[in-house]
């Protein structure tokens, strides 16, 4: 979402072409905040300025006494009007003006339904409503918005369309260009904690990441490289050397990303967000393709470490709305490789023989007409009448005897 400031004195102008939108159909308007709302629902200019003018003291210091904001969210957004009210006001409320009057509008004009917002930068003693650092609290605002919204970021969208993000293509050749093009981007628009949640992140576009540890001159040295890989996640290239792309590419640049990720992470909830609806997704889900699919809806991508006989060992979850990488482990013991090494490999024709155990099978439950019930889950419920035949197969381990020193009577 997009936040779009301006100020100026003229309030009557601010108002005025809000209220022709709405006269010609274009808009209407959401909610009011300290202003007397007419009993037809309808506002009148008149009426209007007295109530906003009310507001202001007899002198004041303040040139620019109005600000008129914009709202624009992700075309691909589809929000009710009850939703961009509440946007609405609780943008302003985080940008200091929760006791100050204002109108919302929602325009409709063009395809992308947007919002203005009307209100005075100076309170009923004179004073000027802060300005400090406004664009920046703006847009934290915004990101915190689209976070528990959960809408598509429109100001990444428009960086990523700007970088062009694809994958690394070796044979198109200038891998250095290809990686630097890629990776510099993805750092700045995706928050991750640790360097696999990095290197899940990476391996959506062809990219591997390695860090090298060693000791030249007596002195350690922690370096990453990046090189580029084919389909099967296979090298491909020469590696390069993380110094070739930048700073923030390097070691320390990404501790420092990781640090700051962390932080926001666990400030906006992110995680508790995204919890739910993958639950759901994995509860429905027949069987891996399935899943992927529920999850390629929700703009999510699933990434799944198997060692070479096809076990699962690490799963990562990127959601491309908030930007955040997050390792399984961290949403929950459902959502790690042991939780989802049973299901997904089960239903994998030859692979469940050689990494699962055999299981008995349940009989269907009366009516349901011979069928089993249940989604992803439903195979490897555990049997409650199910009694071991040997409770312990092994001797209890013999105390060892404490070794006595010295003359013994």
């Amino acid at each position: 979402m997009v936040a779009k400031i301006s100020t100026g004195k003229d309030l009557y102008g601010a108002l005025a072409y809000n209220q022709t939108k709405v006269e010609e159909g274009h808009a209407k308007i959401l909610d009011a905040n300290l202003l007397p709302y007419p009993e037809d629902g309808r506002f009148r200019m008149g009426e209007t300025m007295e109530a906003f003018t009310a507001w202001l003291p007899s002198h004041y210091r303040t040139e620019k006494p109005v600000i008129h904001i914009s709202l624009n969210p992700h075309p691909d957004d589809v929000l009710t009007d009850g939703q961009l009210a509440a946007i609405g006001r609780e943008y302003m409320e985080k940008l200091g003006y929760g006791n100050q009057p204002f109108l919302i509008f929602k325009h409709t004009d063009i395809d992308r339904h947007h919002i203005h917002i009307v209100s005075l930068r100076v309170d009923s003693g004179g004073r000027k409503i802060s300005d400090r650092f406004e664009h920046r609290r703006s847009k934290e605002i915004t990101g915190q918005l689209e976070q528990k919204y959960r809408l598509h970021p429109a100001e990444g969208q428009k960086k990523a369309e700007e970088w062009k993000l694809r994958p690394v293509d070796a044979a198109k050749g200038d891998i250095r260009r290809q990686i630097a093009d890629t990776v510099k981007p993805l750092l700045k628009l995706y928050r991750f904690q640790s360097m696999g949640e990095f290197r899940a992140l990476l391996s959506l576009y062809n990219i591997g990441m390695e860090e090298v540890r060693g000791e030249a001159g007596g002195r350690a040295y922690h370096g990453i490289v990046y090189t580029a890989l084919d389909a099967d996640g296979n090298k491909v290239a020469t590696p390069i050397k993380s110094a070739r792309l930048g700073r923030m590419a390097g070691a320390e640049g990404l501790q420092r990303r990781m640090e700051w990720s962390a932080s926001r992470i666990w400030a906006d909830g992110c995680r508790e967000r995204l919890r739910p609806p993958l639950a759901g997704a994995l509860l429905k889900a027949r069987d891996e393709a399935d899943f992927r699919r529920r999850l390629a809806a929700m703009n999510v991508d699933l990434v799944l470490r198997r060692n070479e006989s096809g076990r699962i060992y690490g799963v990562t979850f990127i959601d491309h709305t908030s930007r955040t990488v997050l390792n399984g482990s961290r949403l929950g013991k459902e959502f790690s490789a042991n939780a989802l090494e049973a299901p997904f490999n089960a239903a994998q024709p030859g692979l469940a023989e050689e990494v699962q155990p055999r299981m008995a099978t349940s009989a269907p439950e009366p009516g349901t007409d011979g069928k089993v019930l249940g989604g992803l889950f439903s195979a490897i419920e555990p049997e409650t009448s199910f009694v071991p035949l040997h409770p312990r197969l092994h001797k209890p381990d013999k105390k060892k005897r404490r070794r006595r020193y010295g003359r013994q009577d």
